[in-house]
């Protein structure tokens, strides 16, 4: 892996796995990853001047507004462990805050370099979202395909009863994927028309799979 700098952005949708790409890009490119919820929390843990404003409307169960969010972001992208590069995985969601986003780091002189889009189909998307059940005891996890328990129902360390999410049942998971198509999903063609975007094909595959194309990506081969 070279030292050339990397500023990336990770997208996909839920469920396709961003999560577990994400750590292993932070580790393998000593990159921190940025997600959107824990910067949010961070930000209020801290005190910051964006933190508070933000923590008003966490507190009032509000979606923090575009301006705070901005704000949040430029914050943590300042400090030394971002200047060699990072991965933003959560933001933007939206292509105003992308074309925002350019703005501000063209004024500290850098830019988006990457953008890794992990594509699965999307009925692949609603059986990995649809099948993961919850130890209701010790809260660990589960899927009724790829990772089921030795009893049907029950938990392999504690024996207590598996549930559904609520967000997890089938209607629910395909409407956050048609928020994601309407919201998120413009995004593939912005970065595509900035010649950054670059697809990993996530559909069937396992992790380290999915993460040998994504460091062929990152390598631009």
């Amino acid at each position: 892996m070279t030292e050339t700098q990397r500023n990336v952005i990770l997208l996909g949708a839920p469920g396709a796995g961003k999560g577990t790409q994400a750590e292993r890009i932070a580790a393998g490119y000593a990159v921190p990853h940025i997600s959107t919820g824990e910067m949010l929390r961070a930000a209020v843990a801290e005190g910051t001047e964006m933190g508070l404003a933000a923590q008003k409307f966490m507190e009032a169960g509000a979606l923090v507004p575009d301006d705070v969010v901005i704000g949040v972001v430029r914050e943590r992208l300042a400090r030394a462990d971002a200047q060699r590069g990072f991965l933003l995985d959560g933001f933007p969601r939206t292509i105003e805050q992308a074309e925002r986003l350019d703005v501000m780091l063209a004024d500290g002189g850098r830019g988006v370099t990457q953008v890794i889009l992990i594509d699965v189909p999307e009925d692949e998307l609603v059986e990995r979202l649809a099948g993961r059940r919850m130890c209701k005891g010790c809260g660990k996890g589960y899927h009724v395909v790829f990772d089921p328990p030795q009893k049907e129902g029950l938990c392999d360390v504690c024996g207590a009863e598996l549930y559904q999410r609520s967000d997890d049942n089938e209607a629910t998971v395909r409407k956050r994927l048609e928020v994601y198509r309407a919201q998120t999903e413009p995004l593939v063609g912005y970065y595509e028309g900035h010649g950054v975007l670059r697809t990993a094909q996530g559909g069937g595959k396992m992790p380290d799979e999915v993460f040998a194309q994504v460091e062929q990506l990152l390598e631009g081969e």
